[in-house]
């Protein structure tokens, strides 16, 4: 099973899908005007402003749940195992992924929140609604819908909790099946409480955590200050394949570092518009511009925050084009993964590395597994939206993502990586395929945003005056 997985997963990650997720964050990049420099401030000013309602949550909140499903385990062993496979130069590609990655974001999610629905009295919406009613292609919505259940319901709880239960059997022996019971009593509490529990507990976690990691990664950099200057000049060398010692392997250099920028940001996977829709805002732009500061926050702060620390402390090994040959071994018997971060903070105190490494991917691969939980929510809201049974099939549904937290923990590493590497993928795919379909909407979006707040006044969507159909839900909202 893992051989077919493995190349499966080789077609769906290949070159093309590396060229159109390049090319999707330049066409919404230069297309918007470099939105996510110029409008920077007002990104800033969307966390700060907004309140939650009877059918929404706050921006913050949703920028919160967000974010809780961008930083997750991608952000520690997915960073160690693109420098393990890419080198070095990895990370140059996860910056530059970051930063197109912002416009990818603003866009799926301007265009999620400009057709988002109201379902059982809360707002629902996501790519598999603008695509199926911004294109009119009901089919590719409902395939986005398709593979965001299959990635956020069944392979993507069963990686995360895998994560959380093997850190917290080499940090602290505690049995992954006691951990996978953990997560599945833990995830009932929050996640049957809807998405105004999951809202407000990531509200108050994920920004705790984020400063929390910042701050360790700080100290780390204060103790190997003097490493830092060959550890850039190393990246920078590495990523145009101007360093001969990792030359065999440039090509896996640049697909490493978008494909785990990708997976860790989730720009341009399209779940975080899926929160972006949830949000209670006067203008789809505000949850658009809310959302690519996430981006940033992921990858160019977390992911960065990583890979500074593996790579200033020596604490990592890089693989030869065989994926079995080592060009770097300074970590004998420590496979690519969390244990190079946990091997970087040991650098400090011996023996701290495995209890905070276990502490930070339990929280940040729990939030992920929340932000999963909505995410299936929506996506069997899609199909079953009027139907009067459907409190019990979403029902139903978390019930499976029980069960798949509950596999994942005693499930081995590879087979797990490579369902979630599928999953991811088939999301991608979709959700890009859609953006390049819908990308004038977005433009001229932004373009009525930035006309409002240059006349002086307080942005409010109004999609019959745009000439946007399919959006009936905005005049009901601008009517209360």
């Amino acid at each position: 099973m893992l051989d077919i997985l493995n190349k499966f997963n080789e077609v769906l990650w290949g070159d093309a899908m590396i060229f159109l997720s390049i090319g999707i964050g330049l066409l919404f990049t230069v297309g918007t005007g470099f939105v996510q420099i110029r409008l920077f401030g007002p990104m800033l000013g969307q966390l700060r402003s907004g309140k939650d309602s009877a059918r929404g949550i706050s921006s913050f909140q949703s920028f919160a749940m967000a974010l809780g499903g961008r930083v997750g385990v991608g952000n520690i062993a997915g960073v160690a195992t693109a420098i393990y496979f890419g080198g070095p130069g990895a990370v140059f590609w996860m910056w530059l992924m970051g930063f197109l990655g912002a416009g990818t974001a603003f866009a799926e999610s301007i265009l999620s929140q400009t057709f988002k629905e109201e379902v059982s009295g809360e707002y629902r919406g996501g790519p598999a609604q603008f695509i199926a009613l911004g294109t009119g292609q009901k089919w590719l919505g409902a395939l986005f819908a398709v593979t965001s259940f299959i990635a956020c319901c069944i392979t993507g709880p069963s990686l995360q909790t895998f994560n959380i239960a093997d850190s917290m059997k080499i940090a602290f022996g505690v049995p992954p099946i006691a951990v996978g019971v953990t997560v599945s009593v833990l995830f009932c509490i929050i996640v049957f409480g809807g998405v105004k529990r999951i809202g407000k507990f990531a509200e108050i976690v994920v920004p705790f955590m984020a400063v929390a990691y910042l701050i360790i990664t700080v100290v780390v950099l204060a103790v190997n200050f003097a490493n830092i200057p060959a550890m850039l000049a190393l990246i920078f060398r590495s990523a145009f394949n101007m360093e001969a010692t990792f030359g065999a392997i440039f090509g896996g250099t640049v697909m490493w570092g978008v494909k785990r920028a990708v997976y860790s940001s989730e720009a341009g996977m399209g779940t975080g518009a899926i929160a972006a829709a949830a949000a209670e805002v006067s203008h789809p732009a505000k949850q658009g511009l809310a959302q690519a500061f996430s981006v940033y926050v992921d990858t160019l702060i977390v992911c960065t925050c990583t890979a500074l620390m593996i790579l200033s402390t020596g604490a990592y090994n890089v693989a030869g084009a065989d994926g079995e040959t080592m060009i770097i071994h300074n970590l004998p018997g420590i496979g690519e993964g969390a244990g190079y971060t946990q091997a970087a903070i040991d650098s400090l105190a011996p023996g701290f590395g495995g209890a905070f490494v276990a502490i930070a991917i339990f929280f940040f691969a729990f939030t992920t597994i929340l932000s999963f939980g909505f995410y299936t929510d929506s996506a069997v809201s899609f199909f079953f939206g009027e139907n009067k049974h459907l409190k019990k099939i979403q029902l139903a549904a978390k019930i499976l993502s029980v069960g798949m937290i509950l596999y994942g923990s005693v499930k081995e590493a590879d087979i797990v990586w490579g369902l979630e590497d599928m999953g991811v993928g088939m999301m991608v795919w979709t959700n890009l395929i859609g953006l390049v379909l819908t990308h004038r909407l977005v433009f001229k979006l932004l373009k009525d945003y930035e006309r409002q707040v240059k006349d002086g006044i307080e942005p409010v969507f109004h999609p019959d005056a745009l000439g946007i159909k399919n959006a009936g839900l905005w005049n009901k909202i601008n009517s209360l």
